[in-house]
């Protein structure tokens, strides 16, 4: 009786972080382990250089620490778990940082801002609000309907072309093309466009749509595209495992709303 009456003994550390080793599978792990330690030998091989009078070392480690935060915000996302949102608000802080030292992706910086922040925390909120019926650690997710992608679509075109114009219409003051105004007018245009995916992508998450998964491998091959300019060879790596778990999370989510075979149309 006495054992029955006592509140239940809190997890030691060593518990907790076992618990947390087994929430993900052994698939998971390895893809996890994979990334980190190929971004730190790349690390060593493509050691970075000053950009505007900032130490190359601290670029590196804030190229570390964005690839770390963000294969683990991935994992979550496609485990359905609400606490990657929390891990994102990191992500953001890490990436605000870098376009700052680095003087460039202007437009990223806007949007992470006053768009990734704020939809971050609604959408943890939102999350947990729809927990799954069978299993309480994760969240209902559902499919868009087609009128909704082509408005999508438009916005997105519209976003590219005026914001991009804009931004060629800045001085940035970077040294990170070395001068060459062609690349630099290229990626203001990339830039702009990979915000406005990433936007529907943000709204797509907070609505618990599948589609995000569509928008993030777009807006994976168009940052792709800017650190190649960039020379940003050591955010390849984090790339290439948005890549492999952008189709695993695809399929995660696909075969959770084929399983549960349930009509939810609720927003919040």
């Amino acid at each position: 009786m006495n054992d029955l009456s006592e509140p239940q003994q809190k997890k030691s550390l060593s518990q907790k972080l076992k618990d947390l080793w087994h929430y993900f599978t052994t698939y998971e792990k390895i893809w996890f382990f994979s990334i980190v330690i190929l971004a730190c030998a790349f690390a060593v091989i493509f050691p970075e250089e000053d950009v505007n009078g900032v130490n190359g070392k601290i670029i590196l480690a804030l190229y570390l620490a964005d690839t770390f935060l963000n294969v683990l915000c991935e994992l979550l996302i496609s485990k359905q778990s609400k606490w990657n949102f929390i891990v994102s608000l990191f992500v953001e802080i890490t990436e605000i940082l870098i376009c700052v030292v680095l003087a460039y992706r202007f437009a990223t910086m806007a949007s992470t801002l006053f768009f990734w922040i704020p939809i971050d925390i609604i959408s943890f909120i939102n999350w947990n609000k729809h927990p799954d019926k069978q299993d309480d650690e994760l969240t209902k997710v559902r499919k868009l309907s087609g009128w909704a992608e082509v408005a999508v679509i438009a916005g997105i075109v519209v976003w590219t072309v005026g914001v991009g114009y804009l931004l060629t219409l800045m001085d940035l003051g970077t040294d990170l093309f070395g001068g060459n105004r062609t690349l630099e007018v290229i990626v203001c245009y990339l830039d702009a466009c990979a915000s406005a995916v990433g936007i529907a992508n943000g709204m797509f998450i907070l609505l618990r749509y599948r589609e995000q998964w569509i928008a993030w491998y777009i807006s994976t091959l168009l940052e792709t595209a800017i650190n190649i300019i960039s020379g940003q060879y050591i955010l390849l790596v984090l790339k290439a495992g948005y890549l492999t778990n952008t189709t695993y999370g695809y399929i995660k989510w696909t075969k959770y709303i084929r399983s549960r075979n349930e009509k939810d149309t609720a927003i919040f």
